[in-house]
């Protein structure tokens, strides 16, 4: 058997559910096809074929529906099972060594310039055969194809009432010129797509509705239809199009060119021709290019339009930074860490439109549905437009009028579109504030979370120790750390990155120092300004000055709070200790009381030690489990689940992926690592506690913007229905019904666009 392969395609003109669905249907008859999954607000299709297909008939088969359509660069990949989040870590007590998170997937096919979208040939059926081409979302309304049509079927419409009124014995006439102005477009898109496998299309109900009017001499009221189902159609290609250029737009934010250093020199090149290792050089207020780590240089970098951070973080030498972010007050000298096609950003929209072609089980419900609901309508209208005379004296004119009537407000799209709109407004607002979820379900899963495990370390804390204490004994406070920083100089160990840390923001002056020797497992010695100097554990130092029971009462209360103590001696005399600790996130306790308030039960699972995660849980209020195995942390999810709880487990290292995986839906924390980009159910791109909980709302919103949506759609079409079948609409009202609804309901699925936070 051939092996399976997938291939993406950017397919221009969708901009409806029922767009997607013709073009699912026909695609998914094609040889070889073994799945298609179709994004709307992405412009994306993705085929799962064997590898032996033809890719050029299946391009064929969507341009023929009258979309323009590319295949994305890069190679088809072959397909794989999807992978389970697994992005989590065991903790020692100060074991913080950096992640590798090399060697992460290729991202080909993400390269969204250079597709050719010229017209296919003419064999092919063409643009013209569909009114949907991607003018409204690639410049002014009125300058595409379908805006052009929309205004000469108005523009007929008003010539055909002027001539109707001026020689009344010509309307008729006028008014079917002025409808077929508009109609042949559509009837020909109803044709295709009927030979493509969807013969119940909105174009083939509009169709058979406008000629059946014109039959019982309706011409008229025809002729507006037609002309309200374009304008129908235009807003929603409108509205479509601000969805997609929500997330698209992230990819403006960065620079054309970028500062490149070699041998000496700075001189200008494209930002997409960097490669990784490179250097370049961000000038005060300029956008960073690429994603890398500062070389030298230190400044405030606006992060909102990644990570959705109000305030500019403090950047320094080996911290990370983004491209699309924006330099603060100083210049910084970058080494570029990833490609212009795999950088941040790039992820994030690769990401978010994956997560669009994730159907939610709501989603994929009303799907189901309207498989059923769509040949339903047009038996009831069937029905209404032959029982009535057949059987009940009634006038045949009046009910094949009410039938076709039907016809029109039983069009499903509003229907389809309520979830997919919506969702994908989410997914975009929540990317662009750093809150990343890959697909529907995720999203729609996320609201029912009542329990959320969370690892410690680089989760609920920083990740790295930091110093909290300086206690001077014999010395001075300068003193201790002056000396402390001197003995851990040349140290790469994370407790004295910590001390040298708090020496250069008190802009400590480190003294020289001279025969520095390592104690494994005690400490250092060496010698600073002609003294013999020691620093290192309190066991090690008691082994060489007495402590007084003072002292050592400091220290055992420092340890009892979970911090790590070393012990500086001077010559003969103890001259004082520095407590370190890998300290909560500043917004951790904050994060912790906005789960809490929803109800939501917390516990914190970790391998650290037992003192050190009490002292932490003790602080941050939360329930804990500590000196876990991988397993255990399984396992506890697993009774947690058991309980008849829904469980999000949070983590950033490897061994919490049994835990991630056993969990109802696992959410990554971290800067953007590609761990927690392409293996997780969702990820925190700011690693914000709160964010979490802000995850859940968004749900929440989400979930109840659907069921308005899905309100507005039926309730809409049986009001309708019933005034119909009364006599006190028809036609006019009944496409209103339709389009009207599909309007209203993306527009309030558009209103999810706004930034979580300003909600």
């Amino acid at each position: 058997m051939a092996e399976a392969t997938q291939t993406r395609y950017r397919v221009e003109g969708m901009d409806c559910a029922s767009c997607a669905a013709k073009i699912d249907t026909a695609v998914r008859r094609m040889p070889g096809v073994t799945d298609v999954s179709v994004s709307v607000t992405a412009g994306t299709m993705t085929v799962n074929h064997d590898a032996v297909s033809d890719l050029t008939a299946i391009a064929r088969k969507v341009t023929g529906l009258g979309y323009s359509v590319s295949q994305l660069a890069g190679k088809a990949a072959p397909v794989t099972e999807p992978k389970q989040a697994c992005c989590g870590h065991g903790h020692g007590d100060h074991s913080h060594a950096a992640h590798d998170h090399a060697g992460h997937g290729d991202h080909d096919g993400h390269d969204h310039a250079g597709h050719d979208h010229s017209k296919p040939a003419a064999g092919d059926a063409a643009e013209s055969l569909h009114g949907h081409d991607h003018g409204p979302t690639a410049g002014r309304w009125w300058a595409s194809k379908k805006g052009r049509l929309t205004i000469l079927s108005g523009a007929a419409l008003v010539v055909a009432y002027a001539a109707g009124h001026l020689v009344p014995s010509i309307a008729p006439y006028a008014f079917i010129a002025a409808m077929l102005i508009g109609l042949i477009p559509i009837a020909r898109r109803a044709i295709m797509a009927a030979m493509a496998g969807t013969p119940f299309s909105i174009e083939m109900l509009m169709t058979i509705a406008a000629v059946g009017a014109v039959i019982i001499n309706a011409g008229e009221e025809a002729a507006a239809v037609v002309f309200l189902f374009l304008v129908g159609e235009l807003l929603e290609g409108v509205a479509a199009g601000k969805a997609r250029q929500s997330i698209q737009s992230l990819t403006a934010l960065v620079p054309k060119e970028a500062l490149l250093e070699e041998n000496g020199q700075t001189r200008a090149v494209p930002a997409e021709s960097l490669a990784v290792g490179a250097t370049i050089l961000v000038r005060p207020g300029d956008r960073i290019s690429a994603d890398g780590l500062i070389l030298s240089g230190e400044s405030a970098v606006d992060e909102a339009p990644v990570t959705g951070e109000s305030t500019p973080v403090r950047k320094r030498v080996d911290d990370k930074v983004f491209a699309g972010t924006i330099n603060g007050d100083a210049a910084l000298r970058v080494r570029v860490t990833a490609t212009a096609a795999d950088n941040t950003i790039a992820r994030v929209v690769k990401l978010v439109e994956e997560a669009q072609e994730s159907k939610a089980p709501t989603e994929r419900f009303i799907d189901r549905f309207s498989r059923y609901y769509t040949p339903g309508v047009v038996v009831v209208a069937a029905l209404v437009a032959i029982i009535p005379p057949l059987f009940l004296g009634g006038a045949w004119g009046e009910w094949v009028y009410k039938g076709l009537a039907i016809l029109l407000i039983g069009c499903p799209c509003a229907l389809v579109i309520s979830t997919p709109a919506a969702i994908a407004a989410s997914l975009s607002a929540g990317a662009r504030c750093g809150l990343l979820l890959k697909g529907g379900a995720v999203l729609e899963t996320l609201g029912t979370i009542n329990a959320v495990a969370l690892d410690k370390t680089g989760t609920l804390t920083e990740g790295k120790p930091k110093v909290t204490d300086i206690v001077a004994f014999g010395h001075s406070e300068a003193d201790v750390l002056t000396f402390a920083a001197a003995l851990e100089t040349e140290s790469s160990h994370p407790l004295a990155k910590a001390i040298l840390d708090r020496a250069a923001a008190g802009k400590v002056a480190i003294p020289a120092v001279s025969d520095a020797k390592a104690l494994g497992g005690k400490g250092v010695t060496a010698t600073v300004d002609g003294k013999a100097v020691f620093f290192g554990s309190p066991q090690a130092a008691g082994d060489r000055v007495a402590l007084s029971a003072r002292q050592t009462a400091q220290i055992t209360a420092l340890n009892d709070e979970g911090k790590t103590v070393s012990v500086l001696i001077i010559g003969d005399t103890l001259a004082g200790a520095i407590a370190m600790r890998d300290e909560p996130r500043t917004d951790a306790k904050s994060g912790l009381k906005a789960l809490t308030d929803k109800g939501v039960k917390i516990v914190m699972l970790t391998g650290d030690n037992k003192r050190t995660a009490t002292a932490i849980g003790r602080e941050l209020g939360i329930e804990v489990r500590a000196e876990l195995m991988p397993e255990d942390k399984q396992r506890i999810v697993g009774e947690l689940k058991q309980q008849g709880l829904i469980v999000a487990k949070v983590g950033d290292g490897i061994n919490d992926a049994p835990a991630l995986a056993a969990a109802d839906i696992g959410i990554a924390m971290g800067g953007g690592t590609d761990v927690a980009l392409e293996t997780a159910d969702a990820a925190v791109l700011h690693g914000r506690v709160g964010d979490v909980a802000e995850m859940i709302d968004l749900s929440k919103r989400t979930m109840g913007n659907i069921r308005q949506n899905i309100t507005i759609a039926l309730g809409l079409k049986a009001v309708f229905l019933v005034t119909t079948i009364a006599g006190i609409t028809g036609l006019w009202p009944a496409i209103l019904a339709d389009t009207g609804a599909t309007v209203l309901v993306t527009i309030n699925a558009l209103r999810l666009l706004a930034p979580v936070r300003s909600i």
